[in-house]
């Protein structure tokens, strides 16, 4: 059902542009960069200028409105010897923005740069793509329009992870190579702006918008005031602050989907009294109220995610009142498991044999903040005092995020509030699978490794998409953790640029190319 909804939602976007002025054939976007000082589209610096290059730079495969992978530059694909072997046909007559024709070369040669700094394990930054490294060995040129990937993991999950811009063979260790895409960068000054105009050698049918002029800011009061006072047309951000923004007359609000994915980690090392017990960790789940919290503190900035799926995902899978906030439920559970309040004051406590002392219900919570948003914490004083109500004590403790990691990578927790940057390919084994570098929980399930090793085995959409079912089912049964839900931003905008059904982080000038055909 929650998917429907959120489908519904998004479909609705599409008549509220008669509520602002459509685009015409220029657009002036404020945007939040400081750091990037090249136009390095193989390795971009901040998250919002990929979508700036997701106008120029094309790949061989986008995803859809439905988050399904389909062709772009590459016309078809075909798999062979059980997912091993992927090979890419290219559409014929694309050229590069100066006339150069687009070659299977030009993807080795930008797929395979990736792919090097990605398996660099002396470099500290694997790069924006860098999990390519887990689904590509190798990319070779068979003939100048076919490209055969030879997959490092054999499933269908290698097809998101074929979404990296393509640049010419000879340009890709050069700053602001061109791309074979709807838009060309015409100019940039660093911190300051940058110029794109529609691309005359497009493959396409050429953009209504003929001119996108961006202008950087250092933070997003600076952006934000920009737009207020007229002197850009469009911002993106994901300040909750936007939530004071409502579609009206002459502005738009328009919700885009996010990766992060916040959490409440749940520590099961070994022996982890009382967080061992599952009755324990499906009291915390029913004792939050997740709704509360994403409309109290993150303004209604968020997508349902009660697994690490969201719920506007192909692949979610609804469990009707397995999720829902039961505070009576979590009491329930906690009696059953033998907590009592023994002493009156509040907190549960359970005899334990063998020792002299009941053991009492007190859990800490380590939460990191970033330093100008103040979201997360006040989060942490929610869930304390949603879990006092049902006599589980909470001792909120604030570090930095540096100091955060340490905890969580040395397994000095009981619970942690923090979020994950999901990948484009939706799997989610780096933090589920037993021993992965990332399943900070210690979280060791034989059921859930066995289901995450089939997904990666499964080549079709069908496939894939049943075992991921079956991964929900189990995360559903295990509790490793708590989801809270999936951020979103906010594109705020008084013209119209767009009618896709799906905006997403990384593509927020998504559709702009085909806006008014």
């Amino acid at each position: 059902m929650k998917r429907v909804l959120c489908l519904l939602l998004c479909l609705m976007l599409v008549p509220l542009a008669a509520l602002g002025e459509n685009v015409e054939d220029s657009l002036i976007v404020g945007m939040i960069s400081t750091r990037t000082t090249e136009i390095r589209p193989l390795v971009p610096q901040e998250r919002d200028i990929v979508s700036l290059y997701g106008v120029v730079y094309e790949s061989l495969v986008t995803v859809d409105d439905n988050g399904l992978p389909q062709p772009l530059l590459a016309e078809s694909w075909t798999e062979s010897n059980g997912g091993e072997t992927w090979t890419f046909t290219l559409r014929e007559n694309i050229t590069f923005s100066d006339g150069t024709p687009l070659t299977a070369q030009d993807v080795v040669a930008s797929g395979q740069y990736i792919l090097n700094l990605a398996k660099n394990d002396q470099g500290l930054d694997r790069g924006f793509y860098g999990n390519i490294r887990y689904m590509v060995s190798s990319f070779t040129a068979q003939d100048d329009r076919t490209v055969v990937v030879k997959a490092a993991r054999d499933y269908y999950g290698l097809l998101y992870s074929m979404t990296f811009p393509v640049v010419p063979a000879s340009q890709v260790e050069m700053a602001n190579p061109v791309g074979t895409g709807p838009y060309v960068i015409s100019s940039f000054e660093p911190a300051s702006y940058m110029l794109l105009n529609a691309n005359p050698s497009w493959w396409q049918t050429q953009p209504q918008v003929q001119e996108i002029t961006v202008t950087f800011y250092p933070n997003n009061k600076d952006m934000i005031n920009a737009y207020e006072y007229g002197r850009v047309d469009t911002v993106f951000t994901r300040s909750v602050a936007a939530a004071q923004y409502k579609s009206g007359i002459n502005s738009l609000s328009i919700s885009y989907s996010t990766r992060q994915l916040e959490v409440l980690l749940i520590n099961h090392r070994e022996r982890s009294f009382p967080l061992d017990s599952l009755k324990v960790r499906q009291a915390i789940r029913y004792a939050i109220n997740v709704d509360s919290i994403s409309q109290n503190v993150y303004m209604g900035m968020t997508t349902d995610a009660d697994t690490p799926i969201p719920s506007d995902s192909w692949l979610y899978y609804d469990q009707e009142n397995t999720f829902v906030y039961n505070p009576d439920k979590a009491r329930e559970l906690l009696a059953e498991d033998g907590w009592v309040d023994l002493d009156g004051n509040g907190i549960l406590d359970k005899p334990v044999e063998g020792a002299e002392e009941p053991k009492h219900l007190v859990l800490g919570l380590w939460v990191y903040e970033d330093p100008d948003n103040d979201v997360r914490f006040e989060t942490a004083n929610m869930i304390a005092d949603m879990l006092a109500e049902v006599g589980i004590s909470i001792h909120v403790e604030t570090v930095s995020y540096d100091e955060c990691k340490t905890v969580l990578e040395n397994g000095g927790f009981d619970l942690a509030l923090c979020s994950f940057q999901m990948d484009v390919v939706p799997d989610v084994g780096f933090f589920l699978r037993k021993g992965n570098e990332q399943n900070y929980g210690r979280y060791n399930s034989s059921e859930m490794t066995s289901l995450i090793d089939t997904l990666r085995t499964q080549e079709n959409q069908a496939d894939f998409a049943y075992t991921s079912q079956a991964i929900q089912q189990q995360f559903a049964a295990d509790v490793p953790f708590i989801c809270l839900f999936y951020r979103t931003g906010a594109i705020l905008t008084r013209k119209m640029f767009t009618t896709v059904r799906s905006i997403r982080e990384f593509e927020l000038l998504r559709g702009i190319e085909a806006f008014g055909r």
